[in-house]
């Protein structure tokens, strides 16, 4: 079975930094495409930065400059790195793995993590 576990969410200050981590299993990691999305109250969730199995990264433009997705391959793990933190950063995050087969995509989502940016 697929699991996706986040975690390294939390309260952080205005221009604050916190670094989100998802332990995955049950998938071939190294060919895995992962993303983050966030999810903030009343909005819809949406794409915050996404990684290919070989390290190719893009990002949101609201985020971009300030995160960095990085995945670690021998740990079957991704991560974000959210630096200059701004209070429009609160949301809960989510990690999502993605699987083809039989030409349809399957999308996999761990349970959040709750970040909140406030001073």
């Amino acid at each position: 079975q697929v699991q996706l576990v986040e975690s390294g969410g939390g309260l952080v200050q205005p221009g604050g930094s916190l670094r989100l981590s998802c332990a995955t299993s049950g998938i071939i990691f190294s060919i895995t495409p992962m993303g983050w999305y966030r999810q903030a109250p009343g909005k819809q969730r949406e794409l915050v930065a996404g990684i290919t199995g070989g390290g190719g990264t893009n990002y949101a433009d609201s985020v971009k400059g300030r995160f960095t997705m990085s995945r670690d391959n021998a740990k079957n793990t991704v991560h974000l790195q959210m630096n200059s933190l701004k209070p429009e950063d609160t949301a809960v995050y989510y990690c999502n793995a993605v699987r083809f087969q039989r030409n349809l995509r399957y999308d996999y989502w761990g349970q959040g993590t709750q970040v909140t940016v406030s001073s």
